[in-house]
């Protein structure tokens, strides 16, 4: 008994291991569809603002990563389905088996009831015995073929439902891998065409460098000017703390820095500030058509959104700032304690300085910028910028 009861235990537990991981699966799929959809929706934008052409290979170049994504899951569930296919087919082979034994046996019962289905023959055969216990035992062996037959009955009519139900469960397997394979095929298709447009851009750049390195120098200056406000806004706050530490009395100090303790602590747990593709990471980058020329520093990362998508604070604070930056668009400064979280090229704000705001509260929202709509996200400490994206919570 004990048994049988560690074996459904263990069966349970399986079945539901394989639905969560369907489930995640499927989550994973339903956010890389809207990813790609979001991107898809900002190269057609930027095609037509004229946006520059190295923004709209690095979202060509998104999106084809992301297709390929999309093309490993499909992968990884055919395979996982493959292997349940065989597993189920197995299964079904083995109640096939028990139901051809059962029913052989039954037949065999039948026939022996029908030849003497005449009760007088059962009431003889009973009373011809030569003692009362040869009659008891006739008598027993008579009510056990009797019960037999009707369980025996019972079981062949359970073994058909349940070998039904496996037959449909892989009926369902076999579409669905056949639905998958075909889905398949036709993200191949998108992602050789999505190639063939990154190479139409690369040649694009090609021909275009006098023009593209007045871009980028261009681009330098804001982002330079961006990070130098950044940072002078970050000192002043920290400078202004550092005098309030010194002046204050000692019960409302540690308030301040409590709350830097405890964003610190929150490292990979952060939720994000909207949803969407990263389309530029933190750190150095070179140009991918020019190798040797080296982009400006990124201090933070771009998020890609769709146009009015809102911004959410990734824990709660204290907004110090909002400002309005050449190429960012406005931006919001929001303070932590000892820690600051930054939120560029917003349309609208819906705070404004000295606002306490908390975790998930809207700061405003993503309007795009020469048809470009992406929320720019930088992470500081009082010693500079981090990369914001150990900080959030894994896709």
């Amino acid at each position: 008994m004990t048994l049988v009861l560690g074996l459904a235990m263990f069966l349970a537990a399986a079945f539901t291991a394989i639905a969560q991981n369907t489930k995640a699966q499927e989550d994973r799929k339903a956010r890389l569809v809207r990813e790609i959809e979001i991107l898809d929706s900002q190269i057609r934008a930027s095609d037509t603002k004229n946006a520059n052409a190295l923004n709209q290979l690095n979202l060509i170049q998104e999106k084809i990563a992301l297709r390929k994504s999309l093309i490993a899951e499909s992968d990884a569930r055919i395979k996982e389905l493959n292997s349940e296919i065989g597993r189920k087919q197995k299964h079904i082979d083995s109640l096939q088996l028990r139901l051809d034994t059962m029913s052989f046996y039954y037949n065999r019962l039948v026939k022996s009831a029908y030849k003497n289905r005449d009760p007088k023959l059962w009431y003889m055969y009973i009373v011809a015995s030569d003692n009362l216990g040869q009659g008891m035992r006739r008598y027993s062996f008579l009510k056990n073929l009797s019960r037999e037959m009707n369980t025996q009955g019972k079981k062949i009519k359970e073994s058909k439902a349940e070998l039904e139900t496996e037959r449909a469960a892989l009926l369902g397997m076999k579409e669905e891998a056949e639905s998958l394979r075909a889905e398949r095929v036709v993200e191949m298709q998108k992602l050789s065409k999505e190639e063939a447009s990154s190479k139409t851009t690369i040649n694009r750049l090609q021909k275009e460098k006098n023009q593209y390195q007045k871009q980028l120098a261009s681009k330098k200056k804001e982002v330079e000017a961006l990070n130098k406000e950044i940072a002078r806004i970050i000192a002043e706050t920290m400078k202004g703390v550092t005098k309030e530490k010194k002046n204050s009395s000692a019960k409302s100090t540690p308030v301040d820095y409590a709350l830097g303790k405890e964003f610190s602590s929150n490292k990979g747990k952060l939720p994000w500030p909207v949803e969407g593709p990263v389309v530029e990471t933190f750190g150095v980058h070179y140009h991918p058509v020019y190798k040797q020329l080296k982009l400006p520093d990124s201090d933070g990362i771009s998020i890609a959104v769709s146009d009015g998508t809102p911004v959410k604070a990734v824990f709660e604070g204290v907004v110090k700032n909002v400002i309005v930056q050449p190429g960012y668009n406005k931006c919001v400064l929001v303070q932590h304690g000892d820690w600051f979280t930054f939120y560029c090229k917003l349309g609208s704000v819906s705070v404004k300085a000295g606002d306490k705001v908390k975790t998930g509260q809207i700061l405003g929202t993503v309007e795009p910028i020469a048809g470009v709509t992406q929320l720019h996200f930088q992470l500081w400490s009082s010693k500079g910028p981090q990369n914001p994206l150990p900080w959030l919570r894994p896709k």
